[in-house]
């Protein structure tokens, strides 16, 4: 995953390659190709939440426009623009007979042993894991649905066609997309109700409503080698189990100077991510699986639980104060 001026900080640590563009994100101008012809039928078998498997494909063509068409309707909540979601998916250049990108792989041992990292996105941003347009396609559609997305590499990447990926621009891909689930959550939510007062050795925050947190380090106090984390509001939610996909405010400072490096009330409000499957850094997965819809979170994370090795966050070195919000799971 290339960082850009707009990646938050904490994408730094997914560890899904983008395979197939060379930025974070690739733009979409948010229409549907029109016109011309839809590309070749391409035999799809297996159930909603299995792994599809795909017919031959070397003689299939695509179209000169993005088609979807519905395997599987599911009657789940409908995906509405600017909702999150949770996908499972399979990317495949027809020329091919194996996956580009896929989150059928084997588990990476993430809090749970055995849970699969799928993507988790919003609609109507720029995807990670998927290109925005094919992303764009399950707006419309329900929650239980299995479907197929095609078109050639220009039309549903574009600009950001990773050369290494072995693509060319005319090359026809294939994408199968399972929507495990959607949730519309308000982007400024955020937690309600009396913020208990910091523990011993604990950094001080004062959250204002709607504005990044301010986050105080204590003087002379040391920064901890393992994990701390208090509950400062709770919620009265849902678990967040390994493998949802967690909404949420944050602000992060680090514990050396006390500075702010990102907040996601900087960047239009919640976000979401995949939680316990490795996705983001391990002071996060450690820290919110188990905790509720409502609750915010105080994490202090030293750098082996953080972006230690990866000196392109600027943060490999630093102790992590975060403050987060959970506002929803999907």
């Amino acid at each position: 995953m290339n960082l850009t001026k707009n990646t938050r900080r904490f994408a730094a640590a997914l560890a899904v390659p983008a395979l197939l563009f060379t930025a974070a994100a690739c733009g979409s101008d948010g229409k549907k190709d029109s016109g011309g012809s839809s590309g070749s039928e391409i035999k799809v078998t297996g159930k909603f939440g299995e792994k599809p498997e795909l017919g031959d494909l070397k003689d299939a063509k695509p179209g000169d426009k993005v088609t979807t068409k519905t395997l599987i309707e599911g009657k789940g909540t409908t995906v509405e623009k600017g909702a999150f979601v949770r996908l499972d998916y399979v990317g495949q250049a027809m020329k091919s007979d194996k996956p580009l990108v896929s989150s059928w792989t084997a588990p990476t041992g993430g809090e749970a042993q055995g849970t699969r990292r799928q993507a988790v996105a919003q609609t109507g941003q720029p995807g990670r894991e998927l290109p925005t347009k094919v992303l764009d396609e399950v707006v419309g559609k329900k929650a239980g649905s299995r479907l197929e997305v095609q078109g050639t590499a220009k039309a549903l990447v574009g600009e950001e066609l990773n050369p290494q990926a072995g693509v060319t621009p005319e090359d026809g891909l294939v994408w199968i997309i399972d929507v495990v689930g959607t949730d519309k959550v308000d982007p400024k939510a955020e937690a309600k109700g009396e913020q208990a007062k910091p523990e011993s050795g604990m950094p001080e925050v004062k959250a204002e409503s709607q504005k990044a947190a301010e986050i105080t380090i204590p003087k002379d106090e040391k920064a901890p080698g393992d994990l701390k984390e208090q509950l400062l509001i709770k919620g009265s939610g849902p678990e967040i189990k390994a493998g949802d996909g967690l909404i949420a405010q944050y602000t992060g400072v680090k514990w050396e100077d006390g500075k702010k490096f990102d907040s996601s009330w900087d960047h239009g409000g919640a976000i979401a991510f995949q939680i316990g499957t490795g996705s983001v850094v391990q002071g996060w997965d450690k820290g919110l699986v188990g905790k509720h819809v409502g609750d915010r979170v105080e994490l202090v994370i030293p750098p082996k639980l953080g972006y230690e090795g990866q000196p392109q966050s600027g943060l490999d070195k630093n102790t992590l104060v975060f403050v987060v919000d959970i506002v929803g799971k999907v």
